[in-house]
C-alpha cells in the first residue's frame, strides 16, 4: 500500500505541475511579478495538500512569528524536495541564488525569469560569488527574503553537518538578519527515492540571528541552533506512535543522543 500511495502521489505531483503551469501562463506572465506569485505559491500548497490526502503525510509549520518585516535571508536545512517548496509560500517576494542551468530550460525558466531569481555560475566560484552578491544586493533592496541553503546540497537526516561559509559571506555583504529553518522532511519525502512516508512533517522558523556578527559567531550559531532543533525533530519523529523508517545516518545521531532504534 505505501508504494501505490507513493506512486499515486508522485504522479498527482507531476501532472499538477504540468497542467498548473500550462492553465495559469496567461494570468502568470501578464500580471505584475507580486501578483505573479500567487501561481506558485498556490502550486506549492496544493502540492502539499496532495501528499497529505494521497501519501498521508502533513505539514505543520511553526514559527512564523520570527519572521522579520522587510528584507531577510531564510536559511532552511536541505534535506528533501519537500524544502525547496514549503517556505516560500510564508514570505512575501522570496529570492532563490540558483544554477544558471536552469534557466535554460524551456517553459521553466521562463518562469524563474519571470520572478528575478540569481542565476549562478558555479565554474567560476571566486567571480560567481563577486557577482552573486552585488546581484542580491540589488534585490533585496525591494524588500525581497533570500532564500539560501547553507549546506547547498540535500543531506540525510541526521548526517553530519557541513555547512557552506558562502552564506557567512553574504550575511555579511548584505548586512541583513539570518532565519534558520530547522526540519527532518527527509525521513518522510527521502532523497532520490520515490517513497513517501505517512506522517507529520514538522518545521520551524527560528529566532533570527542579527545582522553584525563575525562569520564565525555567525557560523557557530547557525550550526548550533539549526542543529539542536533538527536533533528535537528526530528525536520527537523515532519517538512518535508511527515512526517513520530511520535511514542510517539518522539511526547513528540517535544513538550518540541517546536513543536506540531499528535502522
Amino acid at each position: 500500500m505505501l508504494q501505490i500511495r507513493s506512486l499515486a502521489f508522485n504522479f498527482a505531483f507531476y501532472v499538477s505541475l504540468i497542467v498548473q503551469m500550462i492553465l495559469w501562463t496567461p494570468y502568470y506572465f501578464l500580471s505584475p511579478r507580486h501578483r505573479a506569485w500567487l501561481v506558485p505559491k498556490f502550486w506549492a500548497r496544493s502540492s502539499l495538500w496532495l501528499q497529505e490526502k494521497i501519501a498521508g503525510t502533513k505539514s505543520e509549520i511553526t514559527g512564523q512569528e520570527n519572521l522579520p518585516e522587510g528584507s531577510f535571508i531564510l536559511a532552511p536545512k536541505h534535506q528533501s524536495f519537500w524544502d525547496a517548496i514549503a517556505f516560500f509560500p510564508y514570505l512575501r517576494d522570496p529570492l532563490y541564488i540558483l544554477k544558471r542551468e536552469l534557466m535554460w530550460i524551456p517553459f521553466f525558466g521562463w518562469y524563474i525569469a519571470k520572478m528575478k531569481m540569481i542565476p549562478v555560475n558555479r565554474g567560476k566560484r571566486s567571480a560567481a560569488l563577486k557577482a552573486v552578491v552585488v546581484a542580491t544586493r540589488r534585490e533585496m533592496q525591494n524588500d525581497r527574503q533570500l532564500i539560501i541553503y547553507p549546506e547547498g546540497t540535500r543531506r540525510a537526516p541526521g548526517d553530519e553537518p557541513a555547512y557552506k561559509w558562502g552564506i557567512a559571506e553574504l550575511y555579511q555583504a548584505l548586512n541583513m538578519p539570518v532565519v534558520p529553518v530547522a526540519h527532518v522532511a527527509g525521513l518522510y519525502w527521502p532523497r532520490r527515492k520515490f517513497l513517501r512516508f505517512p506522517g507529520t512533517i514538522k518545521a520551524r522558523f527560528l529566532k533570527p540571528i542579527p545582522a553584525g556578527l563575525t562569520r564565525e559567531e555567525f557560523m557557530q550559531r547557525l550550526i548550533s541552533e539549526t542543529e539542536a532543533a533538527c536533533d528535537a525533530f528526530l528525536i520527537e519523529a523515532a519517538t512518535s506512535a508511527n515512526p517513520p523508517p530511520m535511514p542510517p545516518t539518522a539511526a547513528r545521531r540517535l544513538k550518540q543522543l541517546g536513543i536506540e532504534v531499528a535502522s
